[in-house]
């Protein structure tokens, strides 16, 4: 365990062991009925609260051109969240990850801007409590509140200077202005609302002036607290300020203790709240939006243009051959070209699938099926072809059946088409993979929020030109869901068709579920959240990199087998 939560631990086990013994627990009990019985005024202190988070949203996108006023809030509210749930004010970065996670903005602009805006409230407060109430904070603390002061100025000016600096080198920042300083006093003197709300229901009533030196207090302390909302030290800093202000000491820890429970159920819930909201989530996407890009323009297709099969295979020497063969020489007039994909096999499945009549590629070593596919699609849109279909070369599909596939595709109807086998004829499928199938076809479903998807993991697809130019499969296990992830995320139209299907009568299937499943899920996670998937911001494999990759390794593999030439 890191030593910070032994640290933490230790600290809140002594805090709660002495206050258990110096708090009047009829004092306590007293002020939590009189706050019960108070909920308009409570609720009134509550909007007052919610309204000062609002402010400073607001004002952090004064300095964070492109900062959404959504995003901002949430991101100061899991912050607070994370600094009333963790020790050592670890919900403090949380404001900068929320942001990082759920916009594009450059990272440096967002720290620089989340230093410099945190800062300038910090010192907002403690400035508001020396004009103030001078007297009730030369009490407290006398010249530490001044050299806090101090401090918190000079890492201000250090969070503008880094701010001028970017701003010289394009990045998007801007330099807090009177604003932003207006808008940091105003939210303080509205969150200091809460413990005068309390205090004043509990018949303690403090002047606006001390109610915003007793909130200072709190949050100086704060700033090196140790537990998890800074429990203990907190109470004590509001305690001695209530004290100081004229609140005997056992009223004003009620009032102290009270005040920072009804923040923590604020923070707790709303934090929550804000994980969750605006779309993205903290956590990323789990589906597709709702509302997708519209359907990308299709070019005239000449026509000559052939349609192009790509078969991917790994030592399917006995089966490779017939599926090959299997297919028709022409889809509705157009020339089909078998374009097999040898990944790194170590039988004949090349020349098997050559003799055939097939074009290979041959690339080494294994590199998976998501690589192979991926390969096979920047291969045939070299090809520039009317179509294209992807079918396994283990003969669980019918190649005879590609006509009906593509013809979604080459009527214009489809972009995207999927040989469904659970709306076709199934002749044998393992039950334990027939569940799976389903369970994942279901999760599918969920995450594309279509109805209409009925097989999620066929082995029997058909692209536009259009489509397989745009298709990215950014990981090489597997191409299955991500790729239908991807193509609809960019708004090609999907249909699915009625296949036949019946079990591999030869060779072996790659799947395992527990290794499927650790392969795919972060894969689909990418996916869904193509920002989050590297430190460039960039999703893991896209387009460029991809197709590019790709492309470089055509021009430096040429085909291994000079294959027959097909009718």
């Amino acid at each position: 365990m890191p030593a910070r939560w032994l640290l933490g631990g230790a600290v809140l086990a002594v805090s709660a062991a002495y206050l258990t013994g110096v708090v009047d627990l009829a004092v306590l009990a007293q002020t939590a009925a009189q706050l019960a019985a108070a909920p308009v005024t409570i609720g009134a202190a509550l909007l007052a609260y919610a309204a000062a988070f609002a402010l400073r949203a607001w004002s952090w996108r004064l300095t964070l051109p492109g900062l959404p006023l959504g995003q901002s809030w949430a991101a100061l509210h899991v912050s607070l969240l994370g600094n009333h749930l963790l020790p050592l004010r670890l919900g403090e970065p949380l404001r900068v990850t929320s942001v990082l996670r759920r916009t594009d903005l450059p990272a440096r602009a967002v720290l620089a801007s989340a230093v410099t805006a945190r800062g300038a409230d910090v010192l907002a407060v403690l400035l508001l409590a020396l004009l103030a109430a001078p007297a009730l904070v030369r009490e407290l603390a006398g010249g530490w509140a001044i050299a806090a002061a101090g401090g918190v100025a000079a890492a201000v000016a250090a969070g503008v200077g880094w701010s001028v600096r970017l701003r010289r080198q394009g990045v998007p920042v801007r330099l807090p202005g009177p604003r932003v300083a207006l808008a940091a006093a105003a939210a303080w003197a509205l969150e200091s609302t809460m413990v005068w709300a309390v205090a004043r229901t509990a018949g303690h009533p403090l002047a606006p002036a001390e109610a915003v030196a007793v909130t200072a207090a709190t949050i100086a302390v704060q700033l090196v607290a140790v537990t998890p909302g800074g429990f203990g030290s907190y109470e004590a800093a509001a305690t001695a300020a209530l004290v100081a202000a004229g609140v005997p000491a056992g009223p004003a820890f009620a009032v102290a203790l009270s005040t920072h429970a009804v923040k923590t159920g604020y923070a707790v819930l709303v934090g929550l709240v804000a994980l969750a909201a605006p779309a993205p989530a903290y956590w990323g996407r789990l589906r597709l939006p709702r509302r997708l890009p519209p359907r990308p323009a299709r070019a005239p297709v000449p026509p000559e243009a052939p349609v192009v099969a790509i078969i991917p295979a790994h030592n399917e020497e006995p089966v490779v051959a017939a599926v090959v063969s299997g297919l028709p020489a022409r889809v509705a007039g157009r020339r089909v070209v078998p374009l097999v994909i040898d990944d790194g096999s170590t039988d004949a499945t090349a020349l098997r699938a050559a003799a055939a009549g097939a074009e290979v590629i041959r690339q080494h070593p294994n590199q998976g099926l998501g690589a192979a596919v991926r390969r096979g699609l920047a291969e045939a849109t070299t090809r520039r072809p009317a179509a294209v279909v992807y079918l396994d070369a283990d003969g669980e599909y019918a190649p005879g059946e590609v006509g009906r596939l593509l013809a979604p595709v080459l009527s214009g109807a489809a972009d995207y088409v999927v040989g469904s086998r659970f709306a076709g004829r199934i002749d044998r499928m393992l039950p334990h993979r027939r569940l799976g199938n389903r369970l994942l076809t279901v999760a599918v479903r969920w995450l594309t929020r279509r109805r209409d998807l009925t097989d999620g993991q066929s082995g029997f697809r058909a692209f536009s030109a259009e489509a397989a130019a745009a298709a990215e499969i950014i990981h090489d296990y597997n191409y299955a869901q991500v790729l239908t992830l991807d193509l609809l995320a960019k708004g090609f139209r999907y249909a699915e068709v009625p296949i036949g299907y019946r079990f591999r009568t030869s060779g072996r299937s790659f799947v395992r579920i527990g290794r499927y499943l650790r392969r795919v899920v972060p894969a689909v996670y990418r996916e869904l959240n193509p920002g989050l998937a590297g430190p460039t911001g960039r999703r893991c494999g896209g387009a460029a990199t991809n197709r590019g990759t790709a492309l470089g390794a055509v021009a430096g593999a040429p085909a291994a087998v000079s294959p027959p030439r097909r009718g």
